[in-house]
């Protein structure tokens, strides 16, 4: 997925979006100042986001009491996960200030603007499933995202009932995963349909975790299953594509009887990482890190090159020849965005 090229007069109506979004900010602006200036809101106090709508998000200070809140022009890019103070007010309150971040989940917009996903949390999990059926270089690109954050990635292949049925496919996808235990990868297996999810209660204990992947893998599905009364929306796979369809349209944050919260966000079918350097994608496959810098030559593009520590990593059966594959094509994606 490339960035996207607007027309010109696609890049002017952008411009008017924005300039009437600036408006309204400002207005917005005005009325907290004002609040806040006549003593109007509550004292301050400090809060979750739990979910976020547009010009405001929900905040939740006790767990289970969640206030809607309007955002300082200044906090626009606050996420669900956030920390921040606010202060209550009637009908909504106001959000003053953001709290730092111990984390942040960030991924690039169509049009190539860095935009965070979620903040705060301290485990990913990426959510395949049989259909649509996943791919390397997609499982890949979610782990190069999760190494260069350094927040912990645990894949997650969902509805195995589906394999029962299809035994070359379930042979395809264990073949498609056996390298990434070597890589000290945790696999879990699950089936919203089945129960069963034991083994993903005790990894989602006591952590903040986020679902990420592609629209249709289930990642609503497993939310209703461990949180019953989230009931979230869910749709069903294209008949002739078999991709799924978006029905997260925002990331929100669920406390999980197990003791953890979970981050369900929308569901995505690529994940670029045209924001990042070449050298930042080598440190994000791990069995990499111990040759980099040994390479003949310093800007060695692992290719053809002589003296390449990988490439002779790779004849040797040290690094996967799929892995450096799965290398060469983010890279070459920075290359043409």
């Amino acid at each position: 997925m490339s960035k996207r090229k607007l027309t010109r007069r696609q890049a002017w109506r952008v411009e008017k979006i924005q300039e009437e979004r600036a408006k309204r900010a400002a207005r917005r602006e005005v009325d907290v100042e004002q609040a806040l200036g006549g003593g109007e809101l509550g004292p301050e106090q400090e809060g979750l986001v739990v979910a976020h709508y547009g010009t405001q998000v929900a905040v939740e200070s006790v767990p289970g009491d969640t206030r809607r809140c309007h955002l300082r022009a200044n906090l626009e890019g606050l996420v669900t996960g956030d920390r921040v103070v606010w202060c209550e007010g009637d009908p909504v309150g106001v959000v003053v200030a953001q709290l730092q971040r111990n984390s942040v989940l960030s991924r690039p917009d169509p049009y190539g603007k860095l935009k965070p996903v979620a903040a705060n949390i301290d485990q990913i999990m990426v959510v395949i499933a049989p259909y649509p059926e996943p791919h390397a270089n997609l499982i890949d690109r979610y782990l190069v995202a999760s190494e260069t954050v350094g927040i912990e990635p645990v894949i997650l292949l969902n509805k195995m009932d589906l394999l029962e049925r299809d035994p070359e496919l379930h042979a395809r996808l264990e073949h498609l995963l056996e390298i990434y235990p070597t890589l000290g990868y945790r696999i879990l297996h699950t089936s919203s349909k089945q129960g069963g999810l034991e083994e993903l209660n005790e990894a989602l204990r006591e952590r903040t975790s986020v679902f990420v992947g592609q629209s249709g893998v289930g990642k609503s599905s497993l939310v209703n299953v461990l949180l019953p009364e989230a009931d979230l929306r869910i749709g069903a796979l294209s008949e002739n594509t078999l991709k799924g369809t978006h029905t997260t349209t925002t990331a929100r944050l669920f406390h999980l009887p197990c003791g953890g919260s979970l981050i369900d966000s929308p569901g995505i079918r690529e994940f670029g990482l045209w924001h990042m350097t070449r050298e930042q994608v080598e440190q994000g496959f791990r069995e990499f890190r111990p040759l980099l810098g040994t390479c003949k030559f310093r800007d060695c593009q692992h290719q053809l090159e002589p003296g390449c520590a990988i490439l002779a990593a790779v004849d040797s059966g040290e690094i996967s020849a799929t892995r450096l594959e799965s290398y060469r094509h983010i890279v070459a994606s920075l290359e043409t965005t």
